[in-house]
């Protein structure tokens, strides 16, 4: 058994050839740059109004209106001394623009323009280069590509962007207890959820699924259900059967299927049986089979495996400091994740911290660490793991 701290460790020591490959920058969101982005041309490339209002020429308290600048306006307008123009956002500041005075502060008699406040030198003008100089480093390699990378990519022109592969992922769920949800329940059953639950996180934070499948705790069936999904993944997840019980068969089909063993059980709560392999360069996982566990280990180990695999830097879920909304007491001998929803500037830990308890974690959007026994209180900083 390793401490949580080592699991990390030799994760983060995993070594991966990442394959690039070219992807349109609008089917790119969740993937990670395989080459750096240099700003073609300047951001703003001109001079531009950031609001709807007049471009005066000189320092003054009355101007003439001399006509008008709609943004996507191509015509290159002047004014001289005393003139005005209006001007609306994005608009192209004339020649002479002295500043742009927001609507709101101006009156308008005819063509009079006059002014409710001082004019200030450049105030409300977008200069040219101001955001990006053209030739700047605008994205490194392996940066994380979120919605605003695709808006600051499109802005700059580019339909194209070289990528990171993700990698092929399949899930395994196995037990004979599992039906499928809208199956008729009986004694002794439940409704499958892994699957779909760790489906769900793989797609929000920019991975897929290709399949899951679930497999009865059959030997050979669990052994040929490996097999196939080793030849066709990059990574496999299995959940459940990875503990010690008679019918826990998934690491000796694993050890069967060429499976060598990097780690397996970590002395945390929960998701203490967690097994993880590797066979050449696809990886295996050996879930927890209770709810809770399972993805919570998906959060903190194979999370960030796959950000790696994907060429990022696999740094996983954000890790903040944030005060404990009321006393808590941990008794645990073991360092645990703890379900907790943060509120503003608080956290609270949640009741309902069973392994198998799934509905905390629905209503958290945080794990909060705890290293060692501890009596905390109201305000006390916790370190959180931000879903």
């Amino acid at each position: 058994m390793i401490s949580i701290e080592e699991a990390l460790h030799t994760i983060q020591d995993q070594e991966f050839t990442s394959a690039p490959i070219t992807s349109t920058v609008s089917d790119s969101l969740g993937s990670y740059l395989a080459q750096e982005i240099y700003a073609p041309f300047d951001i703003p490339s001109f001079d531009n109004s950031a609001m709807d209002g007049y471009a005066v020429c000189g320092v003054g308290k009355s101007y003439t209106v001399i006509g008008e600048i709609a943004a996507g306006d191509t015509g290159m307008h002047q004014l001289k001394p005393g003139e005005a123009m209006r001007i609306f956002t994005g608009g192209r500041t004339p020649i002479n623009c002295t500043a742009v005075v927001m609507q709101e502060k101006t009156k308008v008699n005819g063509q009079v323009l006059e002014l409710e406040e001082e004019i200030t030198e450049g105030k409300n003008i977008r200069r040219k280069g101001e955001e990006l100089a053209k030739g700047q480093l605008v994205f490194e390699k392996g940066h994380a590509i979120s919605p605003g990378t695709i808006g600051l990519l499109n802005s700059i022109g580019r339909v194209n962007v070289d990528v990171f592969e993700k990698p092929t992922v399949r899930i395994i769920a196995t037990g004979d207890e599992l039906v499928k949800p809208g199956s008729e329940l009986k004694e002794g059953q439940i409704y499958a959820s892994n699957g779909e639950t760790i489906s769900g996180a793989l797609k929000s934070y920019g991975f897929a699924c290709k399949e899951h499948i679930q497999i009865q705790d059959d030997y050979p069936s669990i052994l040929q259900g490996i097999k196939n999904c080793l030849d066709s993944s990059d990574v496999l997840l299995l959940s459940g059967g990875i503990s010690v019980g008679e019918y826990d068969f998934v690491k000796k089909a694993l050890e069967e299927n060429g499976v060598e063993e990097v780690f397996y059980k970590v002395f945390q709560k929960p998701g203490k049986p967690l097994f993880f392999g590797r066979k050449e360069n696809k990886c295996v996982f050996g879930l927890p089979g209770n709810p809770a566990s399972s993805l919570t280990c998906f959060y903190v180990y194979v999370l960030p495996l796959l950000q790696k695999m994907a060429g990022g830097h696999g740094t996983g879920l954000r890790r903040v400091f944030i005060p404990l909304q009321h006393s808590f007491e941990m008794k645990s001998d073991r360092p645990s994740f703890l379900k907790a929803h943060l509120s503003g500037k608080e956290v609270s830990i949640l009741d309902g911290q069973g392994s198998s308890m799934i509905h905390s974690m629905a209503n958290g959007n945080a794990l909060v660490y705890l290293k060692r026994p501890a009596s905390l209180e109201k305000g006390d900083l916790v370190e959180c793991l931000l879903f």
